[in-house]
């Protein structure tokens, strides 16, 4: 028998998740931890190198989050690729910090994903 008290909440901004989250009466002091956790995104990135793209994937895997890439990626016979990076922008976050360990080209693509997270509201 389905349940009459479930309902699809769309959250499209941090907003729409803070606004959620007070409307159900959360500590206040929760709600800046939790937001970016409800805000769900999926970005594309061109022209990426192969290697660069796997290693991205690695490191969004092991927080949670997903990265499609072409399906003969792994066999690195193209240099570049387009990938999809998906995941909260808790997740996002957490990914640049990774990926600006790695060497200098992935640092590069760290510093755009910081820039595109800041500008998500």
């Amino acid at each position: 028998m389905p349940t009459k008290n479930i309902s699809i909440i769309p959250i499209q901004t941090l907003n729409d998740a803070i606004v959620e989250i007070q409307k159900i009466g959360s500590d206040p002091q929760s709600i800046e931890i939790m937001a970016p956790k409800a805000l769900f995104k999926t970005l594309k990135l061109k022209n990426i190198e192969t290697q660069d793209a796997i290693i991205i994937k690695q490191d969004m895997l092991s927080i949670g989050g997903e990265v499609a890439l072409p399906k003969d990626a792994f066999t690195l016979q193209q240099t570049t690729v387009d990938i999809l990076i998906m995941g909260t922008l808790t997740q996002l976050r957490e990914l640049t910090k990774k990926l600006n360990r790695h060497y200098p080209r992935i640092q590069r693509i760290s510093k755009d994903l910081s820039t595109i997270c800041k500008k998500i509201k």
